[in-house]
């Protein structure tokens, strides 16, 4: 089969977990032993999140004086790099040396009057107090908000709209190459006003988006969304909570998720599931070959008629 994994930025860096390159390589080097187990056999586009990582470059170049701060397309590009650079070169090391892995660095483009840039919803970056908060935004304008018991920084999240690169991608999948692409959901770019080429933009793309709009344009057989719990569940936060096994995008239509975890990825499975009548999947990494195979997590099918 041909599939798209979704990898989420927390299999990454998880929640509360110091940022440390040691705890990002400890992670990156476990999400890498349970995909390897279904690159074996499938022909894969990987792509991952980046909200933690992408938000801490933010924080350490605001916190330089000499250079003043990179633009936020710029360190989606490095963050893009560091992990891609991490992940392949743990798959390399579990893959026979015949399997291929290429890591590309990969445009998005985005619509510039979408209407997300004057509403920013994506939260990036480690968590902090309100006095930072404060000093962030006094500084440097950021948009912070609390989340949980802290703060964090908010960007705009343009919906994807094309993928400039995506021939490479199809072309390197064809020769059975494992591709990881898009990361953070890509590196955010807009049409210039004189119509001349792309320029980037100060935005982060939801990974969940991008990945379905590669999985359809690509024809895959399964998008597989791996994140860190079973499956999707109704009255997550209620006594009656309960997972979704098979189901179908009207199903899910009718229930509503959290805005910050699950709505992305729900909305991402159906858009795919309209577009091509193919399978997304939405559960654990450590369920990747159930995933794949139809067995676990919550599998989004059309509906049969």
């Amino acid at each position: 089969m041909k599939l798209v994994v979704a990898l989420g930025g927390h299999a990454l860096l998880q929640p509360g977990q110091p940022p440390t390159a040691d705890h990002q390589l400890a992670n990156i080097r476990i999400a890498t032993a349970q995909l390897a187990r279904v690159a074996h056999l499938h022909d894969l586009v990987l792509t991952h999140g980046n909200g933690p990582q992408v938000g801490l470059l933010a924080m350490q170049a605001a916190a330089g004086t000499a250079a003043g701060s990179y633009p936020l397309d710029v360190l989606d590009a490095e963050s893009q790099g560091m992990l891609g650079y991490l992940l392949e070169q743990e798959l390399c090391n579990r893959l026979p040396a015949s399997r291929e892995v290429a890591c590309l660095l990969t445009r998005v483009e985005v619509d510039p009057l979408d209407p997300a840039f004057a509403h920013p919803d994506k939260p990036i970056g480690p968590v902090c107090t309100r006095a930072q908060a404060d000093r962030m935004t006094a500084e440097h304008g950021w948009h912070m908000v609390a989340d949980g018991d802290g703060w964090r920084r908010m960007v705009p999240s343009p919906r994807p709209v094309s993928v400039p690169g995506l021939g490479i991608i199809r072309v390197l999948l064809a020769r059975s190459v494992l591709v990881i692409a898009a990361g953070g959901g890509g590196i955010p770019v807009v049409r210039r006003l004189d119509g001349q080429g792309l320029q980037g933009v100060e935005a982060v793309i939801d990974k969940d988006h991008c990945s379905a709009l590669i999985a359809t344009a690509l024809g895959v057989d399964c998008l597989v969304i791996a994140t860190d719990v079973d499956a999707v569940h109704l009255d997550w936060d209620t006594p009656d909570r309960r997972a979704l096994g098979n189901t179908t995008p009207e199903e899910l239509a009718r229930h509503r998720f959290a805005a910050g975890s699950m709505a992305p990825k729900v909305a991402a499975a159906c858009a795919f599931v309209r577009a091509t009548g193919a399978r997304a999947a939405i559960g654990s990494l450590s369920q990747i070959e159930e995933l794949v195979a139809g067995t676990a997590g919550t599998q989004v099918r059309r509906a049969e008629g």
